[in-house]
């Protein structure tokens, strides 16, 4: 059953939205007085727009028992192979489908893959479906800060109750398709037969599932999408994927399901030249950003961005999108094709969206730990950038929408990934890095991390913190010392599991 929405308060819903006005106008006293009002009027406009209201990202659960409940539900996951232990096949993620009943195929999905920005889309997918009155089911990964975030029902994380649930329900088919095949399921499977079965039993009348690692062998991949999004490919996972984006298109390219209709955001072109193929073997429609879709104009406002984007059916003017970077613009576009694509805009009928639901859906999107400000004075910048085009979006964007006159990085990564690419996207807008580390056992260290940024920025900008929180202070000191002239500023990144604690850290002050 859907989860019960508050009941409205009538008359003093008036007051209430007064009190978050003068709430906020406080919260940013220590700007421009005008810029503050405009902002908080922005804001408030925006959190009406619809769910999900508050924090995106779920807090630990209050009640005791729950909370304990939950941490036993995740260490027996953690007994798992880890999500970056894969045996490249959907043997066992069918298997599981085949004892369930095959709850995959009982709602339409939108299935979603690519390098960089699969998360921000599939969550703007989500917001724009959610707006035209669907019920949805969303399954991301990684998460931010609580696991229970990678499975979402109308555009919230799922309660740490029902994740609960669902594990307990689907427990014993699992321990039935470990015990009958050469592995066990691996966390990522186990959590993706939780997602499919969740969405089955709310019911949902759509999904939008991100892949978690490629495409044709990924646990998701048990699905026919009839969207099929391919956002921008780069090299990442180059150890699995291949060694060039045409190489990995090739993995991508499974995704692309016999009749679909595929969104291709902009690609390196050996890596569309695999997706256009893949295609018009299986008789699926294509639409291109830049030829059937795409960005008519893009402007920096508070607190986003205004956008007028092309869909497949026509064009959609006025658009707030409430974050930073032409890069999420750009994911913008792809998912208002991907959504047009899903109601046959374009295909079957030559009509348009609703605007005033367009925009009001993509006015209530939120992204976590990419491109987010959590902190003020200075200002702190979240942003899970992890390869090196990833991180020169992200370099751009907070130039673009910051102009800071100093910034401070506070970077911890991952073994196995390309960091010196990834520094050196970020030398030329760093005046200053520190690095650290962050609490996962796949975490490089500090020392290392640091061997590899002196030679990129030499060893007078560079500051050693092994400790995340101490690494945060050390930033947030440096860009203080410049305070005075207010154009300071502090973005940490790296990774998503970087970004999430750190997040958890400047949220608790």
């Amino acid at each position: 059953m859907s989860e019960q929405q508050p009941e409205s308060n009538g008359p003093d819903d008036r007051d209430e939205t007064t009190e978050v006005f003068e709430r906020i106008v406080a919260e940013e006293s220590d700007r421009d007085p005008d810029l503050a009002v405009i902002e908080a009027g922005s804001r408030t406009l925006r959190a009406q727009a619809g769910p999900p209201q508050g924090d995106p990202v779920p807090s630990q659960p209050l009640d005791p028992e729950v909370a304990r409940a939950l941490q036993e539900v995740e260490q027996e996951l953690s007994t798992r192979w880890g999500e970056t232990k894969l045996e490249p096949s959907v043997t066992r993620i069918a298997a599981l489908m085949d004892v369930l009943g095959e709850p995959q195929h009982a709602y339409p999905s939108i299935h979603v893959t690519g390098t960089n920005g699969k998360t921000s889309t599939a969550r703007m997918i989500e917001a724009l479906l959610n707006a035209f009155e669907l019920r949805t089911g969303r399954y991301t990964s990684p998460h931010v800060q609580s696991v229970t975030e990678r499975i979402s029902l109308d555009g919230a994380p799922i309660s740490a109750e029902r994740f609960i649930e669902t594990y307990y329900d689907i427990k014993p088919y699992v321990e039935m398709v470990d015990a009958a095949e050469e592995f066990r399921l691996s966390f990522f499977e186990v959590l993706t037969g939780m997602a499919y079965a969740a969405f089955a039993d709310a019911p949902v009348d759509v999904a939008v599932v991100e892949v978690g690692m490629g495409g044709t062998w990924d646990a998701t991949n048990v699905i026919d999408g009839a969207v099929a999004v391919v956002t921008p490919i780069s090299l990442d996972h180059t150890d699995r994927l291949g060694a060039t984006p045409g190489d990995i298109a090739q993995e991508k390219g499974g995704v692309i399901k016999q009749d679909a209709t595929v969104i291709l955001a902009q690609q390196p072109v050996d890596a569309a030249q695999v997706l256009l193929k893949k295609a018009v073997e299986v008789d699926a429609t294509v639409a291109r950003e830049g030829m059937e879709f795409g960005i008519v104009s893009r402007e920096v406002a508070v607190g986003g961005q205004m956008l007028t984007l092309r869909g497949v059916g026509g064009e959609y003017d006025g658009i707030f999108l409430p974050l930073y970077g032409a890069h999420m613009a750009h994911n913008a576009a792809v998912a208002l094709a991907a959504v047009e694509a899903f109601f046959g805009v374009g295909a079957e009928q030559s009509r348009e969206l609703d605007l005033e639901t367009v925009r009001r859906a993509f006015a209530s999107v939120t992204s976590p730990g990419r491109m987010e400000v959590v902190r003020r004075s200075p200002t702190v910048v979240l942003d899970a950038a992890h390869n090196p085009a990833g991180a020169q979006v992200t370099a751009e964007a907070v130039t673009e929408a910051f102009g800071f006159s100093r910034l401070i990085g506070v970077m911890a990564a991952s073994e196995g990934k390309d960091v010196k690419g990834v520094l050196e996207a970020f030398e030329p807008i760093f005046a200053e890095i520190v690095v650290t580390e962050n609490s996962s056992h796949r975490a490089m260290t500090a020392d290392a991390l640091a061997a590899v940024a002196v030679e990129v920025f030499g060893p007078d900008r560079v500051q050693v913190e092994p400790r995340l929180d101490d690494a945060l202070e050390a930033a947030i000191t440096l860009a203080e010392e410049e305070a005075e002239y207010g154009g300071a500023g502090v973005l940490v990144t790296g990774s998503v599991i970087t970004v999430g604690e750190a997040r958890l850290l400047l949220k608790r002050g």
